[in-house]
């Protein structure tokens, strides 16, 4: 029955890989892979917390990650700190705090593994449907967004002036990338999510002529990665996770051979 879990594996990396396309052609737009990999580090402790308060672990991601993208909305507002700075302790410090709260949990046995660098081969059904189902959101709240997300891109003083909230849009846009990686833990884990985020993306970048076309050529990069991942995994034997990553670097290393040559 090897075909069953290979189709909910290939179902389950796409629709993290179609979502992840546009949303992380927002996160090399604005240059905030540095935040993509602070949600990360702070999901390790999100699925510490789940398992010790005895609901699933993608809740807990999820609560941490909203928790985080929140706090460090508040913590700009000083403007004492640079956002890389901020984005340091907080990134590191909840990743050491889950560290140790995973520490704590002595009657239960952690897959520390599974949840760093995922085990898409092992998702589920109702993982594949959770996963169509809060993509299918995320695109959807992104579609609504995507105007005001382009203006504050482009110029965000300017945005301001014309009436965009965009203190609100950009805590939206946090709001989503939170939910992505608390989606994409099962397929890449939780240390791998910001590459799907960014490789399409910047694979993308070099072909692209408008916003949208950037958007859809990210996520057909980010499922041509995940389905030359998940072959390289059955047929090499090696963590399926990490094989999706490299061939999305493989993708964009053949996408900066053919923009030179052109």
């Amino acid at each position: 029955m090897w075909d069953d879990f290979l189709l909910r594996a290939l179902l389950a990396g796409a629709g993290i890989a179609v979502v992840a396309g546009p949303l992380g052609s927002f996160v090399v737009w604005r240059r905030m892979s540095y935040f993509g990999a602070a949600l990360a580090h702070a999901a390790l402790l999100g699925v510490a917390l789940g398992i010790m308060l005895g609901t699933s672990p993608e809740i807990g991601v999820l609560a941490v990650c909203i928790a985080t993208a929140a706090l460090l909305v508040l913590m700009r507002r000083g403007r004492d700190l640079g956002n890389d700075t901020l984005l340091g302790i907080l990134a590191h410090g909840a990743l050491a705090l889950g560290l140790v709260v995973v520490s704590l949990l002595e009657t239960v046995r952690v897959d520390l593994m599974g949840y760093l660098f995922g085990d898409v081969l092992a998702v589920s059904a109702t993982d594949v449907v959770w996963i169509l189902g809060g993509g299918a959101v995320v695109l959807g709240a992104l579609a609504v967004l995507w105007r005001r997300l382009l203006a504050i891109t482009v110029h965000e003083e300017l945005a301001r002036v014309e009436g965009v909230p965009v203190a609100a849009v950009e805590f939206a846009f946090m709001l989503l990338m939170a939910v992505v990686v608390a989606l994409a833990m099962k397929v890449v884990g939780v240390l791998l999510v910001v590459s799907l985020l960014i490789i399409p993306a910047a694979t993308a970048r070099r072909f692209a002529r408008t916003p949208e076309q950037m958007a859809l050529l990210a996520a057909l990069a980010g499922v041509l990665s995940v389905g030359g991942g998940l072959w390289g995994s059955w047929k090499m034997d090696i963590p399926a996770g990490p094989a999706i990553v490299v061939a999305a670097t493989a993708l964009f290393a053949l996408g900066s051979v053919l923009r030179v040559r052109r």
